[in-house]
């Protein structure tokens, strides 16, 4: 399609000096990785980096001089690396989707539609505000509000009834509103996980107390001598409370992050619905149809 459309068509607005793409800002394209569409967000390779990330963080927390904080993060059993891996993911995909959504607002700064208050959109002039997106945009299906304004136009071009095209948009927008909150999926499964992996390495902390204190009182018969070995005992309660306290810190970060996120890209949906209305149906010119004689 889009080899139908030559931007140095005078009949539309002047091309930006270099067009707005998809392609080159893209972080996982740039990359060389598939990408979701819209502000979807390849979930996989997400997880590498993350993998790459927890990794650097670890070894980094290894170099820290003995402390709290390095035992909390590397004495404390398996479930802190987990914990601290899975946030990482979460982490990175919101970047991603951060990025994307950014992208995605590009197209809304740009007008499709001749600032001419007396332009009417119809069947013959639909391939003006086509011609029109494909001078502002490269490959501008990668766009939501351009991809929907194309189809809609398209229909319009092939079913000659302006009165569709209002319920095309809606259409759209619904499937797109749909897309939005299953891109969020992944980060409520983890966002889940991260409190039960804190909860398990709490039974896991307390078991060990409970066993090595259980040891201590069959071992020692005198009371300095149980005094003197609680200090194994309390090793696993450290594993019990400081999992959990990790665990719920990454959590709530993650939650007032992606509560964040997810009004951003909402609103963003929205002003993709305004976008339509003010550039498209508000334009729209319903001819009658000629009664048959």
């Amino acid at each position: 399609m889009p080899q139908q459309f030559n931007r140095s068509d005078q009949s539309v607005s002047p091309a930006l000096p270099r067009p707005l793409s998809v392609l080159r800002a893209d972080p996982e394209r740039l990359l060389g990785v598939r990408a979701g569409s819209g502000t979807a967000v390849n979930s996989g390779f997400a997880g590498l980096v993350a993998i790459v990330l927890t990794t650097f963080f670890f070894y980094g927390v290894y170099l820290f001089p003995e402390g709290p904080f390095r035992s909390m993060l590397l004495e404390r059993g398996p479930t802190q690396y987990i914990a601290v891996f899975l946030g990482l993911w979460c982490a990175v995909i919101l970047v991603f989707k951060k990025r994307k959504l950014s992208i995605q607002r590009r197209a809304l700064r740009h007008a499709v539609i001749p600032e001419n208050h007396e332009f009417v959109l119809t069947t013959t002039s639909a391939d003006q505000v086509i011609r029109a997106i494909y001078a502002i945009a490269d490959d501008p299906q990668r766009f939501l509000v351009y991809n929907r304004i194309l189809i809609a136009l398209t229909s319009l071009k092939n079913l000659g009834r302006a009165s569709d095209v209002d319920d095309i948009l809606r259409s759209i927008g619904e499937r797109d509103e749909s897309t939005h909150q299953t891109s969020f999926a992944t980060l409520g499964g983890f966002l889940w996980a991260i409190p039960v992996l804190g909860f398990i390495g709490t039974v896991l902390g307390l078991a060990s107390a409970i066993g090595n204190f259980s040891s201590l009182l069959d071992n020692q018969t005198d009371v300095s001598g149980i005094v003197g070995s609680l200090k194994e005992v309390t090793g696993g309660l450290s594993t019990a409370f400081e999992t959990t306290l990790l665990a719920l810190v990454i959590a709530l970060v993650l939650q007032l992050w992606i509560t964040s996120q997810k009004k951003a890209e909402e609103v963003f949906l929205d002003d993709c619905q305004d976008y339509g209305l003010r550039q498209i149906v508000s334009r729209i010119k319903v001819q009658r149809e000629q009664e048959p004689n």
